[in-house]
């Protein structure tokens, strides 16, 4: 037996195929609240259209005045992403009045200390999930950390000022705003602790473990991690309330 056909067989050596880096899942966070952008405009205005177009019969804030407004003060939006799916949202500007008048429903005033709730509403998929009063509170929490706000105020009919009540808004009375044959109550809520809210506010636990993080501009990313609380509530606008209670 020749030596070399006493040598143990021994495979081949080949050079192993280039392993590419392992390619990191960018997921979609399955919760996430965040400031809205004009890239939202639409998906905000079809919430809208179906929630009120077939109670009130048109949409408190029309396509181009949503544009309007998260072109001039998107820090004073707040939406509700599931999976990347906006499914609730909020959209506010500043007035510099004590009192609402007509002009609040179109204008933002740079220099007011008054946050105008124009419209809260909820995608029809996911009202009576506790979403309405949730988002409201984490808004009137985010508030706090806006240094020239003082208070909030909204317009709303009459059969959701109990609801207001429970969420912390106080009454004013009748508002001067009519719109058709509807009248408002005008309500308000108080916005303190801004030095306690400035301080902390890089890692603030609130109740139900909701955490609220800082970035680098004026506006805050809250990241949603609870489970949601289970409350009555589809949708309440502080314009024109629909009645949906379902």
């Amino acid at each position: 037996m020749s030596a070399v056909s006493a040598q143990p067989f021994v495979k081949p050596m080949q050079s192993s195929p280039s392993v590419s880096p392992i390619q990191r899942r960018h997921t979609l966070p399955a919760s996430e609240v965040r400031p809205l952008n004009t890239q939202d405009a639409i998906s905000v205005f079809e919430i809208e259209r179906e929630a009120f177009i077939s109670v009130s019969g048109e949409c408190p804030l029309h396509l181009d005045e949503v544009r309007h407004f998260l072109t001039l003060c998107p820090e004073l939006s707040m939406g509700w992403f599931e999976e990347g799916r906006l499914v609730a949202f909020i959209i506010g500007s500043l007035w510099d009045q004590e009192r609402l008048e007509m002009d609040a429903l179109t204008l933002h005033k740079p220099r007011g200390s008054t946050v105008h709730i124009h419209v809260l509403a909820v995608h029809r998929t996911f009202r009576q999930q506790g979403k309405g009063p949730i988002l409201m509170w984490r808004y009137l929490q985010y508030l706090r950390c806006l240094p020239y706000v003082r208070r909030a105020v909204l317009m709303c009919e009459d059969f959701l000022v109990p609801f207001y009540r429970k969420s912390g808004f106080r009454s004013l009375g009748r508002c001067a705003i009519t719109v058709a044959n509807l009248t408002f109550t005008e309500m308000w809520y108080p916005i303190s602790g801004h030095a306690y809210m400035r301080r902390n506010s890089e890692a603030i636990r609130f109740p139900q473990g909701l955490t609220v993080v800082e970035g680098a501009s004026a506006a805050l990313w809250f990241l949603l991690r609870p489970e949601e609380q289970t409350q009555r509530w589809t949708f309440c606008h502080p314009y024109i309330g629909s009645g949906h209670t379902r």
